[in-house]
Parts: C-alpha cells; sequence; structure tokens
C-alpha cells in the first residue's frame, strides 16, 4: 500500500518523470496531469492525498485550478510550484489555502520534504511527543519525590498541564495512559503534601507562605495599578491553569503577556470562600468576625457572594489605599456581557476596574445537570476546547478587544479551578451536614480518615464554625463524597463531572496573569 496518493500538475510533466520516479521509489503513488481541467475532474473522481500544481500553465492558470480544486475537496492539501516569487501571487496563494508553495527549478528532496511535512507531520510529532515525555518521565518522578515546597509543586504542575496539552498530540493511548498515571501519582503526593503544611500556613506558622486568595489583591494587583494607566482585574470563576493555557493564544493576539504565575486556592475550593477571601483580603474565620450579618455559611438562606465590594472597600481602607478609584462589574448573564461591550470605554477614567465573570463555574454546574454537556465535556480535552469556544466568542473578549489599541494593564486571575471526580467515598452525618461533593462540615460527619483532609476545629484551616462541634472535611485526589442513601444513583450521576471545594491540583493551584496592551 502507497504511503500517500499524489497528484502532480504541470504543463511540462515530461521533464519531470525522473522526479516522479524518485516519489514512486520513496513509496508514493504518483499521478500526472499536463492542465487544470484534467486534475479537477481527476480530484473529483478519486481520493488524493496532495497536489503538486504548476502555477504557470496554458488554459487555466495554477490559482484558478487551485480555487476550483477547494470547491470540489476543500480539505485537500496542495502545494504551489512557481517560478514567480512576487509578494502578490503568494498573497493570492496563501489566500487561497495553499499548504506549501516551492520555487522552480524545484528537486527532488524538496518535494519530499514538503511532502512528509503534509503527510508525516501528525505522526512525527505524535513520535517525537513520546520520545521527549519518556526522557522527562523520570525527571517529573524524581520532583515529585524529592519533598517539593509549594513554589516546586507549582512549578511541578505548570510541567504537567504543559505535558497534558502536548499529549494531545499524541497517537499513543499507553503514552496517555503512563501521563495520566504520573498526573495522578502527582494528586496524590500533593494531597499529603497541603495536609501537613496547610494549617501552618494559614496560622502564620511557617516560615515561608504561598500567595494565597486572602493575599492576592495586596500582593498580585494593587502593586499592578500605575496612575495614569487603567488596570482591569479580570476575575474569571472556576479557571484552571490548563483551561488559561487553551484561551492564553486568544488573549496573546491582543496583549503582551509579562507574568504567568500562580497562587494557592485557599480551602475550600469553593465560590463563597474563596471569591470572598479574595476581595475581603481576609480568611473566612476573619470576615465573618468582621461582618456577621454579611458572612453566611452553607447551609444560612441567601446568597453567598452578594458583599465583595464592600468587603473590597474594606481591604482597601486597611492597605490605605482609599485613594485608588476603582469600578466593579460581575457578570453573571448574557446581556451583563452585552453591556460591558458597550460601556468599557468609560471604566478607562478608573486606576482600577474590577470584572469578575462566572461563566466556567456556571458551565461545570451546567455540565453536571445537563446530559447534553456531560457529551459536550466529557474529559479535560473537550473542556478546554468548550472553555476556550466561550472565550473566543464572549463579551469579554469584544470588550477587551475594544482596549486592545488603549495603554492598559491587566490581571487574570481566578478564585479555584475543579477536578474531574472518579472515586466515591462514603461519609454519613445528621441532618445539618452540607451537600457539597468536595468538600462537607457538620457535626457527627463519620468517614475513613484515609479519605479526607478533616479539621475538627475549622479555625485551623482559617474557617468559620457554622455550628458547635462542626468539623470540615475535604476530599483528596479525584474522590468525591456521597452519603448511603442512594449511594449508587448519586455515584453514577456524578463520576466524571467536574467539581470542587477539595484538595487537587487543579483546583488548588490556580492561574495569576499579568499583562499589557501591545497599542497605546
Amino acid at each position: 500500500m502507497p504511503l500517500a496518493t499524489i497528484l502532480w500538475v504541470d504543463d511540462e510533466i515530461e521533464s519531470l518523470q525522473s522526479q516522479k520516479l524518485f516519489l514512486e521509489n520513496k513509496g508514493y503513488e504518483v499521478f500526472t496531469m499536463t492542465n487544470g481541467f484534467e486534475a479537477i475532474d481527476f480530484v473529483k473522481e478519486n481520493n488524493v492525498d496532495v497536489v503538486l500544481l504548476d502555477e504557470t500553465m496554458p488554459g487555466i492558470t495554477g490559482l484558478e485550478t487551485l480555487q476550483k480544486i477547494k470547491e470540489v475537496n476543500s480539505q485537500v492539501p496542495v502545494v504551489m510550484i512557481t517560478k514567480n516569487e512576487t509578494e502578490n501571487l503568494m498573497d493570492d496563494a496563501i489566500g487561497s489555502q495553499i499548504t506549501d508553495y516551492l520555487i522552480k527549478p524545484v528537486n527532488p528532496n524538496q518535494v519530499l520534504l514538503s511532502l512528509k511535512k503534509i503527510i508525516d507531520n501528525k505522526r512525527l510529532v505524535s513520535e517525537k511527543t513520546n520520545l521527549v515525555y519518556q526522557q522527562q518521565f523520570r525527571n517529573l518522578f524524581m520532583a515529585l519525590n524529592s519533598n517539593p515546597d509549594f513554589s516546586e509543586w507549582m512549578d511541578i504542575y505548570k510541567k504537567l498541564i504543559y505535558w497534558e496539552l502536548e499529549m494531545e498530540k499524541s497517537d499513543s493511548p499507553e503514552m496517555r495512559e503512563i501521563f495520566q498515571a504520573q498526573k495522578q501519582e502527582a494528586n496524590t503526593e500533593f494531597f499529603k503534601f497541603v495536609s501537613k503544611n496547610y494549617s501552618s500556613w494559614i496560622n502564620g506558622k511557617a516560615a515561608r507562605v504561598p500567595v494565597m486568595s486572602h493575599q492576592l489583591i495586596k500582593q498580585k494587583v494593587i502593586p499592578s495599578i500605575e496612575k495614569g494607566t487603567p488596570t482591569f482585574f479580570l476575575l474569571i470563576d472556576n479557571l484552571r491553569y490548563d483551561q488559561w493555557k487553551a484561551i492564553q493564544p486568544l488573549f496573546a493576539e491582543n496583549f503582551r503577556i509579562t507574568e504567568e504565575d500562580t497562587f494557592y486556592s485557599i480551602l475550600p475550593t469553593a465560590t463563597q470562600y474563596c471569591r470572598n477571601a479574595i476581595f475581603a483580603g481576609m480568611l473566612p474565620v476573619e470576615i465573618e468576625k468582621n461582618y456577621p450579618v454579611q458572612w453566611k455559611n452553607d447551609d444560612e438562606e441567601g446568597g453567598k457572594n452578594l458583599f465583595e465590594e464592600e468587603f473590597f472597600k474594606g481591604q482597601l481602607k486597611r492597605l490605605r489605599r482609599e485613594d485608588i478609584k476603582y469600578s466593579y462589574t460581575k457578570i453573571t448573564h448574557h446581556q451583563d456581557g452585552q453591556a460591558l461591550v458597550n460601556n468599557i470605554h468609560n471604566l478607562l477614567n478608573n486606576d482600577l476596574n474590577i470584572i469578575i465573570y462566572n461563566f466556567v463555574d456556571m458551565l461545570s454546574h451546567a455540565r453536571t445537570e445537563m446530559e447534553v454537556l456531560k457529551e459536550l465535556a466529557n474529559d479535560e480535552i473537550s473542556y478546554r476546547s468548550i472553555t476556550r469556544s466561550w472565550f473566543e466568542h464572549s463579551p469579554l473578549n469584544q470588550a477587551l478587544k475594544k482596549l486592545a489599541d488603549k495603554k492598559i494593564n491587566i490581571v487574570l486571575a481566578t478564585d479555584h479551578g475543579s477536578v474531574r471526580v472518579k472515586t466515591p467515598y462514603k461519609v454519613v452525618g445528621d441532618k445539618q451536614t452540607t451537600t457539597n461533593l468536595r468538600y462537607k462540615h457538620g457535626r457527627n460527619l463519620n468517614y475513613e480518615l484515609k479519605d479526607v483532609l478533616s479539621f475538627r476545629d475549622p479555625r485551623d484551616a482559617g474557617l468559620p464554625s457554622p455550628n458547635i462541634n462542626s468539623s470540615f472535611i475535604f476530599a483528596k485526589e479525584d474522590g468525591f463524597l456521597c452519603y448511603p442513601n442512594n449511594y449508587n444513583y448519586y455515584v453514577n450521576y456524578y463520576r466524571n463531572t467536574f467539581q470542587h471545594g477539595g484538595i487537587s491540583l487543579e483546583e488548588m493551584i490556580v492561574p495569576v496573569i499579568k499583562m499589557t496592551s501591545k497599542g497605546g
């Protein structure tokens, strides 16, 4: 069986017989035509892998032939072969979707290289990806087992995401399986690391601590504010680091990325805790103490994130930065997004513009509830793809494009990530026990100690105690917490959904990105 079927179209094809023979000896099947009309008919009737097309032919030109071939089969790669190097011709050819072009006279190896690039590209990239990952596997393994600190964990996670994205180029199920096993091992070790260190970070007993949710604005946002240059703080809810990497190219079209960093989300990795902590600049236990009316525990009625702006004002006051002129916009519906697009220029008068966008969080919750979204986002690859598609067509992207020619700074961050859950763990609790799948608090909780990180005293985790004798538990790795009642139903319903609230690299190590506009 030939490596590929090639159609070579040239009115002087007789002079190219030695080249045809060279390609056939390399394993390609080569058909030849002397004019565009014959070529178009051939493509209509036959499967062709690549067309080699002369640009100057009598009767119908190469560009006209190219256009007709694309009408017949828009996917077939076409290599234009030309004597003419003029820029206009190249622009026309590239605009007409040529895959490559060669300048006459061509030698056989040039043609072979072009064919390899087109036909073998995916295979060669896959082989190279697998080979390099095999070489890096040991380095990652050693890094996991060398007692990494919080900073090294951030590097390990970035490397894992790099390889997760590279593995999309691999056609080897075995290599993907090896990678997934390594990522799972990383989450096992990360859970142990967080269990050992979290309380000392929160209670100021560690010599070095990572930037966490409640320090984000003080350490990452306020230092970015420059007088005369508006800063936009974009908080996209529930955005994992790999999802940031999926939308990064879209940002890079208009903005220069100056710092690509991560920080640690507090526990529970859930919106009402993390986002309130970000805007208050306090841990939840401190927010409850300072704002007893505004703070709502899980089991209380009312919205849990209604007072972020008030919390933020209090933080500015404590930081003695009440001079900062700011705006606060929260987008939870499409019409809010359209209002942002229409209003974005008015925000240029502020020092700081806070924009909270809720889409990704809504996506993960909708994905749990809606069968159609379970089909669309059934794994990490498709979850990233949906995120990219959303952002590309979102009002947020439209609004930012309107600012691309202005001098602005952007800090993009999130409140927490999410993890695809696979392993159910049984938990027994009383009626007051919360319903979250990745964390629970309540009295009289019964669980397996090995399945969770537990805090008998919530203050050890910087959390308020909703009731006397309430304790908090956090699920590890890809676990989710289920009650014995209707256990099998809930296990099947929630398995392979994206959840947050617990301890995993995906939920806790999240992006904070700094950008400036290219224009302005």
